[in-house]
């Protein structure tokens, strides 16, 4: 009997083609109805199906697939088979699903950002950086902020490695992340609300809101530099961490976030007399900055320069009457003081010139203590949970015997 094997072929082809484009319908309607779960699980089953589908087939097998996947925030495994979405139907001139994976890249996009969130939120740092790395990789030239925040989790998460690969590219490309930002103030209310540069214009033509302004952010790459520059620190590295300032200060030498970077790096290197000639130039670029003079405060303590530190230290509060920490410095400082006193009452004999000699000795030290007192009860004034400065205060109204005064701090202290 003679068998027609050209027909039977012909069957077999046709059936499962048959079979193929009823399972893709049937699993279309899963995605379609959200039921991603079930989509999977049918996907996998019929994957021995797809080793012989035709190109237009398999290119929506994994057009559905990386649909169901994105939507089980397997964001990864998602991109992988879009990209082979793409790779099928560019081989075979044909755009059907690609059109589809184009359309949804920015909530593609959006979603891997919010899940990055979410585990950032989590301390989930690592995994938080890939999802932004990937985010990055869906359209580099407009998403750099996403490798930025990539870095970030990154070094959250100790990865320094990849902290310091995202960092180096973010440099190589001269990233800065400024963007302009918009505001108005509400007429009714007097408040300033940040908004969208459409609805700038908008605003601009409204009655209801005025003082229609645009600020510029500040420029990511001092931030940028000094994270390489530490990554390099913590690795041992000091010499690239330097010139790794040293490089980005040629581009901006006058740029304060540079040179404060290069003073914490000299700071952290033990070098304090250049630490304190680049805070000195700092002030110079931001004379009314209450924090460099803190910090010359805190390097001349260290050196025992104790005028110049409670000048620096005043000149702080002068220009923030609200930096706790320089009340609590300046006190600090003007009661090491009090040490060398007690050394030299402590070395006085029982004669009467050396009793004569003690209480002017005492009378110095209660001095040195109402001098430092002003500037603890300004402190407790601004945080009334200060306790270095209530202890403090309790200590010294102790010693000086204002038993009112003590009570009141103790008090305070036990009731914290």
């Amino acid at each position: 009997m003679k068998v027609n094997l050209t027909l039977i072929s012909t069957l077999i082809f046709s059936f499962g083609v048959f079979a193929q484009k009823k399972e893709l319908k049937s699993i279309q309607k899963l995605v379609d109805a959200t039921s991603y779960s079930a989509a999977l699980a049918s996907l996998e089953e019929v994957s021995p199906l797809m080793e012989t589908a035709e190109p237009k087939y398999t290119a929506h097998y994994h057009y559905l697939l990386g649909v169901s996947k994105q939507a089980t925030k397997q964001f990864e495994a998602a991109l992988a088979d879009y990209n082979l979405v793409s790779e099928i139907e560019r081989n075979n001139k044909s755009k059907k699903y690609t059109t589809l994976v184009d359309a949804g890249k920015a909530q593609f996009t959006n979603e891997l950002v919010n899940h990055a969130i979410e585990l950032n939120s989590q301390e989930k740092f690592s995994e938080a950086s890939d999802a932004l790395y990937l985010a990055y990789t869906l359209d580099e030239e407009n998403n750099a902020d996403y490798l930025y925040f990539a870095a970030s989790s990154a070094v959250n998460a100790l990865v320094y490695d990849k902290a310091m690969k995202y960092y180096q590219a973010l440099k190589s490309m001269n990233y800065t992340g400024i963007s302009t930002k918009h505001y108005a103030t509400e007429v009714a209310t007097g408040e300033e609300i940040e908004i969208d540069a459409a609805t700038a214009k908008i605003y601009a033509k409204s009655k209801e809101f005025t003082n229609i302004r645009e600020e510029e952010t500040e420029s990511r790459l001092p931030e940028i530099v000094k994270n390489i520059a530490l990554i390099h620190l913590n690795q041992g590295n000091n010499d690239k961490a330097m010139a790794a300032v040293k490089d980005a200060r040629k581009l901006s030498p006058k740029d304060i976030g540079l040179i404060l970077t290069e003073a914490d790096l000299y700071i952290k290197l033990g070098d304090q007399a250049r630490f304190a000639s680049l805070m000195q130039e700092a002030i110079e670029q931001d004379p009314n900055n209450a924090i460099l003079y803190y910090n010359l405060g805190v390097v001349n303590a260290n050196e025992g320069n104790r005028d110049a530190a409670i000048d620096y230290y005043k000149k702080s509060i002068e220009l923030d009457s609200s930096y706790e920490a320089s009340y609590l410095n300046v006190a600090s400082v003007i009661l090491e003081g009090e040490s060398a006193i007690v050394d030299e009452m402590n070395s006085l004999g029982t004669s009467n010139a050396d009793n004569r000699k003690y209480d002017l000795l005492k009378a110095k030290r209660e001095g040195l203590f109402l001098d430092a007192v002003p500037y603890l009860e300004q402190l407790i004034s601004i945080n009334p949970k200060s306790v270095e400065a209530l202890t403090t205060l309790k200590n010294i109204y102790g010693t000086i015997d204002d038993t009112a005064k003590y009570k009141q701090y103790r008090d305070m202290l036990d009731s914290l």
